[in-house]
């Protein structure tokens, strides 16, 4: 297998810069997860890996290997789209050697290639079948294995679940994790869906407008994230934002005004906050506790209650602040629309961004999540 490097890559179409600056080390046998909303640049940036984008400006690596003028066949990279863009008209097996057919490979050297894939896919029992008798999850596995017979260096993946349905790309999502455990390769995955980013991924690249916000582990983007932005988008339902004012601040906390004039202390380094300053207080949903178990409540009334069985999902309007805010809360939960509620906020899941967006950095150490 192999690693990958990108330094101060940029894609440029005409006065649209898709992607600037991107910055980024893979090391081998990683599954790297390239996650952020529509129009992010994540497809451009797998595309320029991959070769069927030029870069405008700065270096791809693979291996110690510079890749910007090297064909797309040649770099050992191996892409499965979201279309399956299978041929109807050849069975399983012949579309699984396709690309080894046109590589020049025997027949007895396909077989073997393709009958080794197979099993590991599962996909032995319809090698003769064609697509029209598959149903979206064994297309999506052929398109797999189609890419992984001609065992490359570097596995890329574009949004390959999206025409799935729900209960279809959680199995996917594991048939894929387990096929990175077996074959120890590496692996880049986009898509938009942040729930695969956090299943699925070693390492989660967030980019927002062809920037990367962030690089970590999804727990570290999860409990740590360094803007508003990842903040608000890992996370489901999103985190909840409050306006709020500084009072008071240090580099070990930060005291704060809620709406209703309640005030806060969070343990953050507070160090370059301005007594006066309009700030962002972050909680999650499933971070809201019971009004006895917290240092600062706010009330209000809820508004919409979705029961999903296992949970319940709460939402309510605060007295004095004008966004509705949510409560993750367990299923068993009697909540009822139109009832008063008590949001309760702790201290140490609190997160605090300034107005460029930028985290105050969290000095409280969640349990079993490195940085």
């Amino acid at each position: 297998m192999a690693s990958l490097t990108l330094r101060n890559v940029c894609k440029i179409y005409g006065d649209v810069e898709v992607s600037r600056d991107i910055n980024l080390d893979i090391q081998d046998g990683e599954f790297v997860v390239f996650v952020g909303p529509s129009g992010c640049g994540k497809s451009t940036l797998l595309r320029m890996i991959a070769g069927l984008e030029d870069i405008s400006s700065g270096d791809l690596y693979i291996d110690n290997d510079r890749m910007n003028d090297v064909p797309p066949m040649e770099r050992g990279v191996g892409m499965v789209f979201q279309s399956y863009a299978l041929y109807p008209h050849m069975n399983v097996a012949e579309n699984m050697a396709f690309g080894l057919k046109l590589a020049g490979a025997n027949k007895a050297e396909m077989d073997a290639k393709v009958k080794e894939v197979a099993e590991i896919l599962q996909l032995s029992h319809l090698l003769d079948r064609k697509p029209k008798d598959l149903s979206g999850g064994q297309r999506q596995r052929v398109a797999i294995g189609r890419t992984l017979v001609r065992q490359p260096r570097v596995f890329l993946f574009d949004e390959p679940l999206s025409n799935l349905d729900a209960g279809l790309r959680v199995k996917m999502r594991i048939e894929i994790a387990k096929l990175h455990q077996r074959l120890k390769a590496t692996m880049i995955y986009v898509t938009h869906d942040q729930v695969e980013a956090m299943t699925m991924a070693d390492k989660i690249v967030a980019l927002d407008h062809g920037r990367i916000a962030q690089v970590g582990s999804p727990m570290e983007l999860y409990h740590y994230p360094a803007n508003k932005f990842v903040a608000g988008f890992i996370g489901s339902p999103k985190m909840n934002f409050i306006e709020c004012t500084v009072v008071n601040a240090n580099s070990q906390h930060a005291g704060l005004e809620l709406p209703g004039g309640l005030s806060l202390n969070i343990p953050v380094n507070g160090g370059e906050l301005s007594t006066g300053e309009t700030v962002t207080l972050g909680i999650r949903p499933e971070h809201l506790v019971h009004p006895e178990d917290a240092e600062a409540v706010l009330n209000g009334t809820i508004t919409v209650v979705e029961r999903l069985g296992y949970e319940t999902l709460v939402h309510a309007e605060v007295e004095g602040y004008s966004r509705t805010l949510t409560l993750r809360a367990p299923g068993t939960q009697p909540y009822r629309e139109g009832e008063p509620i008590a949001l309760g906020i702790p201290a140490n899941q609190c997160h605090l961004f300034r107005q460029n967006d930028e985290a105050c950095p969290r000095l409280y150490k969640e349990p079993g999540v490195d940085l």
